[in-house]
């Protein structure tokens, strides 16, 4: 085919058809229904065309990881039924930009960013849910708090009027079992349900480890490459 539109078409509904295949088959191998489970289309640095796409596609749940290009892909998505995630590490000062279209901020690490957070969502008039991101490494630059941390910061969140605590995020160590960091995961969830019974949410795996998330009790996956291709530089 000679159109570029339909070529993209095709590549992405062919990466969805996959990844959703992967997703039916990890649920079937976990005893886990098809419908438990969220999948997030991690657009970043890829057009608001591909998004289009995906809407087109039936895709509902969109993640990005940098608020400026989050800003100017919302704006440019405005007329699309979707579900914005957050989902890169975020800086206070950027609180305010992403409370404005976030339905989900999954990387919330610290205290201090659940402030600026409850103190942009109360100005908005709006309860924003956040996932505490938990370091299941310790590699500071991939973000989330340690694991002794977490309890202080879910009960930030759970006091804040203006946030919603919706469970745990975390991203598997780089060249570490990814079945092991889940299960781990798994552990720290449970324990977060048994003093807060609503934080059911639990965010994890990617293009190469869905399957092990989603046998450690995942209910939202952040796929990006599996779904729409190398990366390459974002253009507006």
């Amino acid at each position: 085919m000679n159109d570029p539109e339909i070529t993209r078409r095709d590549q992405i509904a062919a990466g969805l058809a996959e990844v959703e295949r992967r997703i039916a088959a990890a649920c079937e191998a976990a005893g886990r229904a098809r419908d438990e489970i969220t999948l997030i289309a991690v657009t970043k640095t890829y057009p608001a065309s591909d998004v289009g796409v995906l809407a087109a596609l039936g895709v509902r749940d969109v993640g990005e990881n940098r608020d400026q290009e989050a800003a100017a892909k919302v704006a440019d998505c405005s007329g699309l039924p979707l579900r914005w995630h957050f989902v890169g590490q975020l800086q206070t000062n950027k609180a305010r930009s992403v409370v404005g279209y976030a339905d989900m901020v999954h990387s919330v690490d610290r205290a201090r960013l659940a402030t600026a957070l409850d103190r942009e969502a109360l100005a908005a008039g709006r309860r924003l849910t956040c996932l505490v991101q938990v370091a299941l490494d310790d590699d500071p630059a991939r973000g989330g708090v340690p694991a002794a941390g977490l309890p202080a910061l879910a009960a930030a969140i759970e006091e804040a009027e203006g946030l919603v605590l919706g469970g745990l995020m975390a991203v598997a160590p780089l060249g570490a079992d990814p079945s092991r960091a889940f299960a781990r995961l798994e552990e720290l969830s449970r324990s977060l349900r048994e003093r807060y019974p609503h934080a059911t949410a639990v965010s994890a795996g990617m293009s190469g480890d869905l399957a092990e998330a989603i046998a450690h009790g995942a209910t939202h996956v952040r796929v990006g490459t599996a779904l729409l291709g190398r990366r390459k530089a974002f253009v507006r």
